[in-house]
């Protein structure tokens, strides 16, 4: 049935691969090129910029030429100092003591088993990794300290320290190293997600928010449409709702390698609801429609950050090939399709795709019987839990408006009751020293009265 009509999504696997032929994954990110090309073409564009403008007399070569030399000394300077700042001054004296310190770190690191966390905090307590926990500290104390810098820049001296820390682990076998610098790389993003995710220098936000209307603008978008197989006869739940749940779990993360768990549990699930769709394997064109539809289902938050952070502050290993980078690189396939997507990409004429988006035309349902019945009925029960979701918000919002309210007109009314009392207070005051000034006053005719009294006969009988 789906090989029957026309595919308008369709994606050759050779175009998910870096344009250098390196034989690593690219990105859209990188403008389809993997990580190390991609750096690698930007320092060659840098080192390229001042020989461009090099033109004119011999004299102004020649100046130019010493004020470059004196230029490169003070970059050489500042680097070297940036140096010691992350990584410390040498110690020749202490170097035998280092080297078996290391060794003794290196064993202990090796009898790890993958993935425990914990127990490496715990190895990086030990005196043995005093030297490898004091450069971590001193990066993420600078890197705290100048959160300003552009995210750029900030990418770039995590990148380069993850190269520089590699170097610790050289005595380990290639697959614990990647092991030991997925650890680092835990321990420093997790330290600095709240510095460097959605970064003030950079537009993700309004890329998120761009995103999110737009995914939100296509929500009248069918399995049909995007040629989503659903299995025949399936229960009434959706089979693709635990990869729904894996995407929308990512934002909660913090390191690079955690939301990337979370890119591969969606994946996976994905291929697990083709399966039962499909008595054969799924192709790559299936996957790309299931994860688009899975994507335009969840509406994940923040999706443009979250891509954006793990590009930026991931191992390259992760992206660049094996099971994560191929998940990760459909992703931003994905994001890339849903921003570009127009009518032909569904089977429609621009007429219908027009008036889909405007909302004067709906997609007819399923016939009944069909097993996407069921999940069209899912998908509209989900947005009528999304809109009184929405009302209820609207209704704690109101009731917390009125709340505090109320509280302030409670608080104005004590302000007037606690003044009231006050004139209150001071009037009786006033009252009462009035009362008894007067009190005093006919205490004091009273006893003048009674004196005239007492002299009257005296003055009678003179």
């Amino acid at each position: 049935m789906w090989g029957e009509e026309k595919r308008g999504i369709h994606v050759n696997q050779a175009e998910l691969l870096c344009k250098d032929g390196c034989g690593y994954y690219g990105n859209t990110a990188w403008q389809g090129y993997c990580s190390k090309c991609w750096r690698e073409r930007i320092r060659k564009t840098e080192t390229t910029k001042p020989e461009n403008g090099l033109h004119g007399d011999r004299g102004f070569q020649l100046t130019f030429s010493k004020f470059e030399e004196k230029k490169s000394v003070e970059k050489g300077r500042r680097s070297s100092t940036m140096k010691r700042l992350f990584w410390g001054t040498p110690s020749p004296p202490r170097q035998a003591e280092s080297s078996e310190g290391q060794e003794a770190a290196l064993q202990a690191f090796q009898s790890l088993e993958p993935g425990d966390f914990p127990g490496f905090l715990k190895l990086l307590r030990k005196p043995t990794s005093q030297r490898l926990q004091s450069r971590c500290t001193a990066f993420l104390n600078t890197i705290e300290a100048y959160h300003d810098l552009p995210v750029e820049k900030q990418s770039d001296l995590v990148q380069d320290f993850y190269q520089n820390i590699a170097v610790h682990f050289n005595g380990l076998p290639e697959a614990q190293v990647l092991q030991m610098m997925e650890h680092i790389e835990k321990l420093i993003m997790t330290r600095l997600h709240k510095w460097v995710f959605c970064h003030d220098s950079c537009d993700d936000e309004q890329k998120d928010l761009t995103l999110q209307r737009r995914i939100k603008s296509l929500n009248w978008v069918t399995p049909q449409m995007l040629r989503v197989p659903f299995p025949k006869g399936g229960s009434d739940s959706d089979p693709y709702l635990p990869a729904i749940t894996a995407i929308i779990e990512m934002d909660a993360k913090r390191a690079p390698q955690d939301k990337l768990i979370c890119v591969s549990k969606c994946s996976q699930n994905v291929f697990q609801a083709l399966a039962l769709a499909n008595s054969q394997p799924a192709n790559a064109d299936d996957f790309l429609s299931g994860l688009i539809y899975v994507v335009l289902r969840a509406n994940p938050p923040r999706l443009h950050s979250n891509m954006n952070y793990i590009t930026r502050f991931g191992l390259p290993h992760s992206l660049m090939a094996g099971e994560t980078g191929y998940y990760f690189t459909n992703l931003s396939c994905t994001v890339a399709f849903i921003e570009k997507l127009d009518g032909p990409a569904l089977n429609l004429t621009p007429e219908e795709f027009s008036s889909y988006m405007q909302g004067r035309r709906m997609p007819s349902r399923p016939a009944e019987g069909d097993s996407q019945r069921r999940a069209w009925e899912n998908r509209e029960q989900l947005d009528d839990l999304k809109k009184r979701q929405e009302k209820v918000d609207q209704g704690v919002r109101a009731l917390q408006e009125q709340l505090e309210q109320w509280v302030r007109s409670v608080q104005e009314k004590v302000d007037e009751v606690t003044a009231q009392s006050a004139l209150l207070e001071n009037h009786l005051a006033e009252s009462f020293e009035k009362s008894a000034g007067n009190a005093r006053d006919q205490s004091v005719l009273v006893l003048r009265n009674d004196a005239s009294h007492e002299a009257g006969p005296e003055e009678t009988e003179c």
